[in-house]
């Protein structure tokens, strides 16, 4: 759509994309308990956008794999669209939430869906939508309008499976507006979106087990007994055939790093299994025979990728000669359950690059760094002892922390914003009070508890450098902080510096999209 300008004359126009990414970002809404005014919030609506874009029969053909959960739910969709993309079945798979672009979060064969097919099934839905949207029956928020964009590319596209990620919860999320799954997933839950889900791990688990439907068979990962308790009753009032999975093999290679992802991919097996069993293309069950799975799922466990979840990254601008010197670790931890998890990870893996460069150059020291940064909704005090303390039991020590604002913002492009140069003038508030939590937890002081962690009420702004303790530095940006690194490594040839980032995935995306530019 072409602008004009005062004079009349046209105005340098978008690209197609950023137009589109600009109608998409108008429906972003924020809503809270209080607030009921986002009514294209409501689940039931769903059911209408259905019928108003003609996909209430080729959504009901669509065989699905529905995958809830805390942690894990994304590695196990991964996994299973792996396992059946190798198997020779043309997939699809939706996931949430992307890092850099909107794209990622619709897969046809493993491959982010392209640009021009993106637009063309997007302004598709947009205008069929804005038609038929009113007062009464609104436009859909963000999430449910991107779910019904996969919806209509995975049905026109013909995918012979859907796998569908949950966004929140279960019960009314997007997702479970497909009535009859072929089978459904629980992951590992823990505490997250306490907010919206509820303040015990039965009510989280209720949320979660929402996605169960009349008769599919379930499977789920191993949980404590509050939520399993949960899931078990839900199961049993709809007649679900639930089954816990045991981790598979640890002598099996898989694609994604770190010993959790052993029971996100047994979940995977065993839906990929049962999809297959139902839908016809095999009489054999791989659950009870893991050591002897055929080929093909051998093959999509061992290529499963998944961005911002136990990636690393070597700093692409550190000359060829200094490779490896400045290393990422990369994983969007955000609960204090994956904290844990991710710093047994990252224990890990830096060991094993240790050993692996002590036979190429046992000068250099390795020094450890943690990048950090979490949603003001998340509480820092939860978060940061499992991950200091996991990470102390390991004998990793971290010789300075950064704490940094995210620079996600929704604009114009439609996903978190490119980075910016004007790192003056930003509110720091907040990575100061997570300086402070930490700096607590590090002279051994009780960590702050949720009502004390916002310990700093006023709205610091400031410059960079200046909130600098000898074990901790508050920057003004991410683009600063990894300057500063680039910096510490190219002054002294006898250091290697492995870098943890975690605790926000929208940290983890900009991460990305920085060292990338």
């Amino acid at each position: 759509m072409q602008q004009q300008g005062e004079d009349g004359l046209p105005t340098p126009a978008e690209s197609p994309y950023e137009e589109a990414m600009e109608a998409l970002s108008s429906l972003i809404t924020k809503r809270t308990r209080a607030d009921k005014s986002n009514n294209g919030d409501r689940f039931e609506l769903m059911f209408d956008y259905f019928k108003m874009m003609d996909l209430e029969e080729p959504v009901s053909n669509l065989k699905v794999i529905h995958v809830a959960g805390t942690k894990g739910k994304g590695s196990t969709c991964a996994f299973s669209e792996s396992i059946l993309r190798n198997c020779g079945f043309r997939t699809g798979l939706f996931t949430s939430p992307h890092l850099i672009d909107v794209r990622e979060r619709f897969r046809l064969d493993g491959v982010d869906i392209s640009e021009e097919k993106f637009l063309t099934y997007f302004w598709w839905c947009w205008h069929r939508l804005k038609e038929q949207c009113n007062e009464d029956m609104p436009m859909p928020s963000y999430f449910r309008f991107l779910s019904l964009l996969a919806f209509k590319i995975f049905c026109e596209e013909q995918v012979e499976v859907a796998i569908l990620e949950v966004g929140l919860g279960g019960k009314f999320d997007a997702t479970n507006a497909v009535e009859k799954p072929m089978v459904c997933g629980i992951s590992s839950l823990g505490f997250d979106h306490m907010e919206i889900l509820g303040n015990t791990l039965g009510a989280i688990a209720g949320e979660k087990a929402g996605i169960f439907k009349q008769g599919v068979p379930a499977f789920t990962a191993p949980q404590l007994d509050e939520p399993m308790q949960v899931l078990k009753e839900k199961a049993s009032e709809l007649n679900v055939p639930l089954q816990v999975v045991s981790p598979l093999d640890k002598s099996l290679h898989l694609g994604l790093d770190g010993e959790h992802q052993y029971i996100n991919a047994a979940l995977a097996v065993a839906l990929c299994s049962t999809w297959l069993q139902k839908t016809g293309h095999s009489d054999i069950s791989y659950l009870e025979q893991t050591r002897s799975l055929p080929e093909t799922f051998l093959k999509g466990l061992s290529t499963a990728g998944l961005q911002g979840r136990a990636q690393i990254v070597a700093d692409p601008s550190i000359e060829p000669e200094r490779s490896g010197d400045l290393v990422f670790y990369l994983d969007g931890a955000h609960s204090p359950e994956s904290m844990e998890v991710c710093a047994k990870w990252f224990s890990v893996a830096i060991k094993e690059e240790d050993d692996k460069n002590l036979s190429i150059n046992s000068r250099k020291k390795s020094k450890q760094i943690l990048l950090f940064n979490c949603m003001p909704v998340r509480d820092p005090a939860l978060l940061l002892p499992p991950l200091m303390t996991t990470c102390s039991k390991h004998g990793v020590h971290f010789e300075k922390v950064l704490f940094v604002p995210n620079i996600s913002v929704y604009n114009k492009v439609g996903n978190s914003a490119l980075p910016t140069s004007s790192d003056h003038q930003v509110d720091l508030s907040w990575q100061l009070n997570l300086q402070t939590v930490w700096e607590n937890l590090s002279h051994g002081e009780r960590g702050l508890d949720s009502k004390n962690s916002n310990i700093r009420q006023t709205k610091d702004i400031t410059d960079a450098y200046d909130k600098s303790t000898e074990s901790s530095t508050v920057l003004a940006s991410l683009p600063m902080a990894i300057n500063l690194l680039r910096e510490m490594v190219r002054k002294n040839e006898s250091t290697r510096l492995q870098v943890l980032v975690a605790g926000s995935l929208h940290l983890v995306g900009d991460m990305l999209k920085t060292i990338k530019k």
